[in-house]
């Protein structure tokens, strides 16, 4: 997607796909992945995501990238606290005790941001990238974390053909596909998504699966 559409979508406010609440797929599997409470987190395209908070709150080292710094700035506000924020190369840099967001672009992040860092969270990201952007997407990923990291990997799988993204659709064998080049993948849960948001668009199914990755 173009930069501008998200950020058009932000300042808009039509952000439909921000969760009001926790993800019960992060609550139910993290503690499979993460051995220590105090390991650095890597969250992309992380919005505003109350999950940023849940993990903080675990005594997690978050850091979130996100393109809209309405997003990044908002995300402070509503958890009532002010940031220290500051001109880091490609990024504008917010932080706030456990909780580091850089305000840029993904693919400007570099592997010398995320020191110490071996485990990522990914709910809204690469549902969030049409097809042709998420083989670049994954590639990045695995450039800035150490191989043998691990990640809860959160997808909406639906029929594509009814309704087009974002959110957009990665089944089962896109994540699979990865496996032999870019990760491990353990399929954790599924579960039913469907909303009424998404049936007034025609859908009659979407399936939202939870998957432990450990990057090769």
């Amino acid at each position: 997607m173009q930069e501008s559409f998200w950020l058009q979508r932000w300042h808009a406010n039509q952000i439909g796909f921000h969760a009001r609440q926790v993800n019960d797929l992060l609550r139910r599997h993290w503690a499979t992945l993460a051995t220590s409470s105090e390991a650095p987190v890597l969250v992309p395209l992380c919005g505003k995501s109350l999950d940023i908070a849940w993990l903080a709150a675990r005594g997690h080292r978050v850091i979130g990238v996100e393109l809209a710094e309405v997003a990044v700035a908002a995300f402070f506000a509503e958890q009532g606290v002010q940031p220290v924020i500051s001109e880091e190369g490609a990024f504008k840099v917010y932080r706030h005790g456990h909780v580091e967001l850089r305000c840029g672009d993904f693919f400007a992040l570099e592997a010398q941001h995320l020191q110490g860092c071996a485990l990522f969270y990914d709910r809204a990201a690469l549902i969030a990238l049409p097809a042709e952007m998420r083989e670049r997407y994954v590639s990045h990923l695995c450039s800035v974390l150490p191989a043998g990291s691990q990640g809860l990997l959160v997808t909406l799988d639906y029929d594509q053909a009814v309704m087009d993204g974002p959110p957009f659709s990665v089944s089962d064998a896109d994540v699979q596909g990865w496996s032999a080049k870019m990760w491990r993948s353990e399929l954790l849960e599924s579960q039913d998504a469907l909303e009424p948001r998404f049936e007034a668009r025609g859908l009659a199914c979407m399936t939202e699966r939870a998957y432990r990755l450990q990057l090769l």
